[in-house]
This record gives structure tokens, sequence and C-alpha cells, in this order.
């Protein structure tokens, strides 16, 4: 078995569709609530958090071409859509990191329509981190509703890909 950065996104596709199938069945009050120290609902955190990723993806790969963007969308897709723009999402990360060399890591993107420079490697890091933490706000806003978060620590991931065949 390979390892490599490839594995950062496959461990952040898992948990971005765990994390949506956790939350598909969730009423609009539950979607709509929210608690200090969190970006804003669960509805609000899940539309940021795949529009950022959508567009951390844009960045380093030129591709994820979605019509129309989420961060155009006033109301939340429907989950269906979510799951399968967040898999066409994570699945062009993959490929980036499979076929990344040191010197794609090492180029300048010219982000916020060339305002502000970083290596690719940057946004690679941010990418994760950034999914990461509105994940875990997220679990903060089910808690707090008493709704059991989805474990979606290493560890589960390291589980649910030992029970795949």
């Amino acid at each position: 078995m390979t390892t490599g950065p490839p594995d950062f996104f496959k461990y952040n596709l898992w948990a971005n569709l765990r994390l949506l199938d956790a939350c598909t069945h969730l009423s609009d009050a539950q979607l709509d609530a929210t608690t200090k120290g969190t970006f804003g609902s669960v509805r609000e955190t899940l539309m940021h958090m795949l529009t950022a990723e959508e567009g951390y993806a844009r960045s380093v790969t030129g591709n994820i071409p979605t019509t129309p963007q989420l961060r155009e969308l006033t109301q939340l897709p429907d989950f269906d859509e979510l799951r399968r723009r967040a898999k066409r999402t994570g699945e062009e990360l993959i490929r980036f990191a499979e076929q990344a060399g040191q010197g794609n890591l090492n180029k300048i993107l010219h982000l916020d329509g060339g305002t502000y420079d970083a290596p690719v490697i940057v946004v690679v890091i941010q990418a994760i981190n950034h999914a990461i933490d509105h994940r875990s706000q997220i679990a903060t806003l089910l808690s707090q509703q008493d709704i059991e978060p989805p474990d979606l620590d290493s560890w589960a991931y390291n589980d649910a890909m030992r029970e795949r065949p």
C-alpha cells in the first residue's frame, strides 16, 4: 500500500461524506441552530466549508467547474447534490495529490484576485485544516442539540478503511 499526501485528501473526503450523511436527516431547525464559537449554523458552515473546498481545488488544479458555484447559491442544495459536489471536489484533490511533484507544490499561486501570493503547498495545508476546523464546529453544533456527531478522527478513518474489502 502506497501512502503519502493523497491520504490526507482521502481522509478529508471520507470525513466530509460521513458528516453529510450524519446531517442528511436533520430538521430545518437543527440545520439552522447556532452557538457561540462556531462559524454559523450547520447549514451555513456546510455551505462555507464545501464552497471553500471547491475554491481550493480550483486554485491548485484549475478544474472543478461547478454551475452554479456553491458560493453563488442562497440556499443549501439537497444532500444528494452536496454529496456529489463533495465527492467530485475530493476526488479531484486526491488526483492532484497523486500527481503533484515538488515543483507543483512550490509553485506560487496568485490568490484573491492577485492580492495574495502563496505556494500550492500552503493551499493544500489550508484545505485540510479548514475542513477539519469546520467539521469540528459542526460536531459542536450537533452536540449542543443532543445529537451524536459522527466519529471523524483518524482512528475511525483507519477502522473504516480496514473494513473495506
